[in-house]
């Protein structure tokens, strides 16, 4: 679009790399910890990934449906790709190598990172196509803290809920009891039903930036900034009493990711389109594919671990081994490097993919 801002694709390109990156390790049991997830409460610098993901759905939202009008052809198309992307993810969960090339029914998950971006990009768009700011903003609070006084109120099966990993806790109890055997892990998944409300939220503040970006407001990035830190600190806060949480998606967790993801995009719309100051094209070009990228690299990923070179050896293991391990190398580095000419391999697929113009829309 004639109108687009270069940082919004920057900041796509550079959030699909991260989730290249923290997902490809060489192995698992030789990882920098800020590569890592926390372990249930807190965060790392990994798990502002997907949030950030949802918010650029977000903004790219306003982009591209601020001047749609009410039609059904406008939901027809918002409706199909979100189908498009629940679909691609459940593959993903489905797929193996062994012939009919589908899991056991009951070894399929249902959930999924392409299933949680295919709900929330229909939800923020549907609400942003016809609420206006200050709607938003009231359903986002609503949203935030209902979700906070079901998780901390409501008592599951007559036991006082709890925000750890347990079987009282509102969320992973309903997982367990829609989904059953179809969760990432027995008792819980990080992108399960309850959570799903919340993430919602992500979108929609990235939504609101997306709407400062395109208005005429003269000090853009001192707003970004400005809310970005009123988000950090409004989220630390509310810390104490509803824990930053990536799991359970938290009302905390939402405004702490969605305020450093304005901090950065604030910093990277400083720097190429204010001082036009040129640099991030190869995250522009993982932008301009992300969902392909994204895909092909969950897909070859997973293809590399089911392929066996021996009964004990996965093609994954076997190249790692055998080109990334030396005695000169820690473990952890041998993993990183590994993970890196992954994230280079699609960087460079993404820049011949974008040198042909071939854009390919999910």
């Amino acid at each position: 679009m004639k109108d687009r801002i270069l940082s919004v694709d920057i900041f796509r390109g550079m959030t699909i790399v991260l989730m290249i990156l923290v997902n490809t390790p060489g192995t698992w049991s030789a990882v920098y910890a800020p590569l890592l997830h926390a372990k249930w409460h807190g965060y790392t610098p990994t798990d502002l990934v997907f949030p950030f993901f949802l918010f650029i759905v977000g903004t790219s939202i306003v982009f591209a449906y601020k001047n749609k009008t009410l039609e059904a052809s406008v939901y027809k198309k918002i409706t199909i790709r979100s189908l498009k992307l629940i679909g691609l993810g459940l593959f993903l969960g489905a797929f193996t190598i062994s012939f009919p090339f589908i899991k056991e029914f009951a070894e399929i998950r249902f959930p999924g990172v392409l299933q949680r971006i295919g709900v929330v990009f229909f939800f923020a768009s549907i609400l942003f196509l016809n609420l206006d700011w200050k709607k938003l903003i009231a359903v986002a609070a609503i949203l935030l803290v209902g979700y906070w006084l079901l998780m901390v109120f409501v008592p599951v099966e007559g036991v006082a809920s709890t925000l750890e990993r347990a079987p009282n806790n509102l969320a992973n109890w309903l997982d367990v009891q829609v989904f059953g055997s179809h969760n990432y892990k027995p008792d819980y998944d990080p992108e399960g039903l309850l959570s799903t409300i919340p993430s919602i939220v992500s979108s929609l503040l990235g939504i609101f930036t997306g709407l400062i970006l395109v208005s005429k407001q003269a000090k853009k990035v001192t707003l970004l900034f400005g809310i970005g830190g009123s988000m950090l600190l409004v989220g630390h806060l509310w810390d104490l009493f509803f824990p930053i949480n990536k799991a359970l998606w938290t009302s905390s967790f939402v405004l702490v990711t969605a305020g450093w993801a304005n901090i950065v995009l604030a910093l990277i719309y400083y720097l190429t389109d204010v001082k036009k100051i040129r640099f991030g094209s190869i995250f522009r070009y993982a932008g301009a594919n992300a969902i392909v990228v994204y895909f092909l690299s969950s897909f070859i990923s997973k293809l590399f671990y089911l392929i066996k070179i021996d009964e004990e050896t996965s093609l994954h293991g076997w190249l790692f081994e055998k080109i990334y391990v030396h005695d000169f190398l820690s473990l952890q580095m041998s993993s990183l490097l590994y993970g890196l000419s992954v994230v280079a391999f699609y960087c460079i697929l993404a820049q011949v993919l974008y040198k042909r113009k071939i854009f390919i829309k999910v």
